[in-house]
């Protein structure tokens, strides 16, 4: 902690114009819109399923299953449409809504066949979207409403479309991020062992998940803490780090080289330990879930556990503009790398009055897909 700087209170200003409220029909236009959109592209994902999902992902769930779930999600869809009519407010999102699940149901609804799929090495990962989405709305936004860090803070706040397209293009690239993760991971072909594999199976799950937790995290911070701190990799990194209002959609930020490279590199570890397929399925849900959650606005408590695994408030202060804060807290999993190389910074119980770099980037998809290039042609002439 940095006794000379002076921490300030963030001070967020309610955006009455983009705040939900009841009875206006804003928050039933957008879950209409919302499920229509969903409903429509779970319908494509059905009807081509060979090129729409992901084979790893098929085979986690029951496609049957999930048609109930798509039946009432285009019922409610039409029932939100409705209910915008009714009161008489953003009847145009909920007319969309409505149109969108007509489509899907002309395309055959939630009553299309399941039967085998033709595997292809590369699609895209409607599938993954779909699910991670409605996941992430249920969870993530519902504990940032019920206990937020910051209550003026609205869902539609500055970007957020932004950041709700990044999300998109990286859950839709899972094959490809998958499958760039695996040719990378096969060049450690020759640091494999079967000795280790053995030793790291004979142990309880729970041993192992740790065990990856750990080793991914090594990976990971020395990742992260190379971005920040090689001059030629932070403008790639930046575009993750531009964000200025953090919430669970903000982490979906990040420039396709670094989507990719993280993938990769967090890859060799887990293939190198090789751990059980139950406890490599533990840290998958782990860090997919602790990935959004540390960006999330939200105050809740989490006891004891902020001194062991990465939590919102620690990694909301890798993501502040103040000076203490700059190129500290790189970990992704636990605590424990940032306090072995001195990178760690955890003021006490305050949060960051300033978050974003010191230096605008362009605000716009496409200006920051060329922010990096922009950046080296700009120090080679």
């Amino acid at each position: 902690m940095d006794k000379k700087h002076i921490y300030q209170r963030r001070k967020v200003t309610l955006d009455s114009q983009k705040e939900f409220r009841l009875g206006e029909g804003k928050i039933s236009g957008y879950c209409a819109l919302l499920l229509g959109a969903l409903s429509l592209l779970a319908v494509l994902a059905y009807r081509y399923p060979a090129y729409l999902t992901t084979i790893e992902l098929r085979q986690l769930y029951n496609a049957e299953t999930l048609q109930v779930v798509l039946k009432y999600g285009m019922y409610f869809s039409l029932f939100f449409g409705v209910l915008t009519f009714i009161l008489n407010g953003y009847k145009r999102l909920g007319l969309a809504g409505i149109s969108l699940t007509l489509l899907a149901f002309a395309l055959g609804g939630y009553s299309i066949p399941v039967g085998p799929v033709e595997p292809m090495r590369l699609s895209l990962g409607v599938d993954w979207l779909i699910l991670a989405l409605l996941g992430s709305v249920f969870i993530f936004m519902a504990l940032e409403k019920l206990l937020p860090r910051y209550k003026e803070q609205v869902i539609l706040r500055a970007e957020w479309g932004l950041d709700l397209l990044y999300f998109c293009i990286n859950h839709l690239a899972i094959s490809a991020i998958l499958i760039y993760g695996n040719y990378h991971a096969a060049h450690f072909d020759w640091a494999l062992s079967p000795a280790l594999h053995a030793a790291v199976q004979s142990v309880p799950v729970l041993v192992q998940f740790v065990l990856i937790v750990l080793c991914a995290d090594f990976v990971l911070y020395w990742e992260h803490r190379l971005y920040h701190e090689v001059r030629a990799l932070w403008p790639i990194h930046a575009v993750h780090h531009s964000v200025e209002q953090l919430d669970w959609l903000a982490g979906s930020r990040g420039h396709f080289i670094q989507v990719f490279s993280e993938r990769a590199m967090v890859m060799v570890p887990l293939y190198l330990l090789g751990a059980s397929e139950a406890a490599l399925n533990m840290y998958v849900v782990f860090a997919a879930l602790q990935a959004v959650l540390i960006h999330c606005n939200t105050g809740l408590p989490f006891g004891w556990l902020k001194y062991v695994l990465v939590t919102p408030q620690f990694h909301h202060w890798h993501h502040s503009s103040e000076r203490p804060a700059l190129d500290t807290n790189y970990s992704a999993h636990t605590l424990l790398f940032d306090k072995l190389f001195g990178t760690y910074h955890m003021p006490g119980a305050h949060w960051p009055a300033e978050y974003g770099t010191t230096s605008p980037l362009p605000r716009r998809f496409w200006g920051q897909l060329f922010y990096p290039l922009k950046m080296w042609l700009k120090k080679w002439r």
